[in-house]
């Protein structure tokens, strides 16, 4: 009787330490993600206010506060074309309560451009989903005297060096278009980067600087405003934002595309789970109505794609630009 009931107990040992073993090895994101989110989370965007980046920013964070049941707060912090909001990211806990609002220009012409990288955004980073692409548009102060690319190249020529062009800071989109414009139509004009779109704009509306391949969305009221003159957008195809402009190609200037997408990631250590999670949340998010017509009405395109997409979106961006970057010879230390 005993051996019997030693036998009972052994196999309930056995049975009870059996049913407690997934508890130990269910995966730490399974446990995550059902809790996930408990509280507030950031999403830096690496770019001051009232830029493209900071304005798809907080429509997102709009969205995703009211899917999520809990705040999506926008951290602006700018500074070195996004490699400062990047290093706050990347040392952040990797527990999906801080997020990154990258872009293509982060991903695949900053770890050209600069010689030293504070850290890889394609290694230290997680894609969770690319958000809305745009294209740029090139616009004048209205005291410079040309109505075309073609005027312009022209003026560009005869008074080499006298034009500046500004961006929202060295490696960006915004840089690089007025790079390759630079390289394809022959002409030189001085680079003046700025902390973000925003400021640069403000500096091309007030004279400072002569001309912007700005991001469409924070240029667009400045051109309907008349403040500014828009000559040609810098897409392969005229944008529904300003059907009316040429693009720079069809404007003579062969070979000419640039355009730029904005993408969430996070902390590469963040469980997969929750980049799951977020990756769904986005995909909603660039659908919702309300999302839709904002960015829409700013010049902006839907995307939303999975992580893996994502990543191939980055790997195709690094193959276009690398080689742009190192032809034009900029290089930042």
């Amino acid at each position: 009787m005993k051996n019997h009931n030693k036998g009972l107990v052994g196999r309930r040992q056995i049975v009870l330490g059996a049913a407690s073993l997934p508890l130990f090895t269910l995966p730490a994101t399974s446990v995550f993600a059902q809790n996930y989110p408990s509280k507030t989370i950031r999403l830096i965007c690496p770019f001051p206010p009232g830029g493209a980046v900071d304005i798809a920013c907080r429509a997102l964070a709009a969205e995703l506060s009211k899917q999520l049941g809990q705040t999506v707060a926008v951290e602006n912090r700018p500074g070195a074309g996004g490699n400062v909001g990047l290093v706050e990211a990347v040392k952040s806990a990797a527990d999906g309560y801080t997020l990154y609002m990258s872009t293509s220009g982060i991903q695949a012409i900053n770890p050209v451009l600069y010689s030293k990288m504070p850290a890889d955004p394609n290694k230290d980073l997680a894609p969770v989903s690319a958000l809305v692409s745009l294209n740029n548009v090139l616009v004048l102060h209205p005291s410079v005297k040309a109505n075309n690319v073609k005027d312009l190249i022209a003026y560009a020529k005869a008074n080499p060096g006298k034009l500046s062009y500004a961006s929202s800071g060295n490696g960006t989109s915004i840089h690089m278009s007025g790079e390759m414009f630079k390289a394809l139509a022959g002409v030189d004009m001085v680079h003046v980067p700025y902390k973000g779109s925003a400021p640069a704009v403000t500096d091309l509306l007030g004279g400072q600087v002569q001309l912007m391949f700005d991001n469409i969305p924070s240029s667009l009221p400045h051109i309907k405003a008349g403040k500014l003159k828009a000559l040609a957008t810098t897409g392969a195809k005229r944008d529904a934002a300003l059907p009316d402009l040429p693009t720079i190609a069809e404007s003579g200037v062969n070979g000419y595309e640039s355009d730029v997408w904005f993408g969430l990631t996070a902390p590469a250590a963040t469980p997969k789970d929750i980049i799951a999670k977020l990756s769904d949340e986005c995909q909603k998010a660039v659908k919702a109505p309300a999302f839709v017509k904002r960015m829409t009405e700013l010049g902006y395109n839907m995307i939303g794609t999975s992580p893996e997409q994502m990543a191939e979106m980055t790997r195709t961006a690094i193959t276009r630009w690398a080689p742009i970057v190192k032809s034009s010879g900029a290089k930042v230390d």
